[in-house]
């Protein structure tokens, strides 16, 4: 058998076992979402993106239908928070075997949570953020804040490449609302390690709209891919959530942004925020 015949046969052995199996208790058997016409057939070197997947979120083919959406834009790097680690390698899995699509993926779990992410009680799934990157990722740190509030919160970050440029990409889910003196807490970790590097960019849930206070920190350091968004009350900023507001942000240092769009989901209460950058 031929290299290519070899990988046919694995991958269709692959999506057979998915399809029988079901990717998750959630997922079912999905089928693939038709793109649409417009869609990329490659990745975009120069587009990233952020998504509060939702976790715990009901409905069947989650995870079929969560790669459809991201198929759907081809983003050379996704930074998706309140992600299982079996979620993600399901969701890499699709992307790869149904739509051809290859991500590298680096874990930022702050927890086991066997009833978020199942598993076995002595194993429980590893819960938290990731990110998937169409280039290979070094330099990998999970960073857990010291104070978490009603649960372990933390920021990962890698360098990978966006544009043809190394870049350092972090990716972060700060403390559910109601808790401002945490979330103060935790910007300021994450923003004196994002102000070591001339070229970042930061994917992330902050819980917070732009002019709260306790994120008035990042300001001072990034400025977001939403080009009219600003701490400022008056700024025209595009709203990331079911409820409306924006919580969900993609702060840049060293690359300009081209265009922001949201796109709203089925398979969310966070909406999925994407950016196409050019470098500074």
């Amino acid at each position: 058998m031929t290299g290519t015949g070899a990988r046919w046969l694995a991958g269709a052995l692959i999506m057979a076992c998915l399809l029988l199996a079901g990717p998750s208790a959630s997922d079912g058997a999905y089928m693939a979402k038709p793109l649409s016409a417009d869609a990329p057939e490659e990745v975009v070197p120069n587009r990233v993106m952020t998504w509060n997947i939702c976790n715990p979120c009901k409905g069947s083919g989650q995870n079929g239908g969560r790669a459809a959406e991201i198929a759907t834009y081809a983003p050379q790097v996704i930074g998706l928070q309140e992600a299982c680690v079996g979620d993600v390698e399901r969701i890499r899995d699709y992307l790869e075997y149904r739509y051809g699509l290859v991500y590298h993926v680096e874990y930022g779990s702050v927890l086991p949570s066997w009833s978020r992410c199942g598993g076995v009680p002595w194993s429980p799934g590893g819960f938290g953020q990731a990110i998937l990157s169409a280039a290979p990722m070094t330099d990998h740190v999970n960073v857990e804040y010291p104070d978490g509030g009603s649960e372990d919160r933390g920021y990962m970050a890698v360098t990978t490449l966006v544009d043809g440029l190394r870049v350092r990409v972090f990716n972060t889910h700060l403390a559910q609302r109601r808790q401002e003196s945490v979330r103060a807490e935790q910007t300021g970790v994450l923003a004196k390690a994002v102000a070591r590097y001339d070229r970042t960019i930061v994917l992330g849930d902050f819980n917070a709209v732009p002019d709260a206070s306790e994120i008035t920190v990042m300001w001072d350091v990034a400025k977001d891919a939403d080009p009219g968004c600003g701490p400022s009350a008056t700024g025209t900023c595009e709203p990331t959530t079911d409820w409306r507001s924006k919580f969900d942000y993609i702060f840049l240092r060293g690359f300009d942004p081209l265009e922001q769009r949201v796109h709203l989901t089925p398979y969310s209460d966070h909406d999925l925020v994407q950016a196409d950058l050019r470098r500074t």
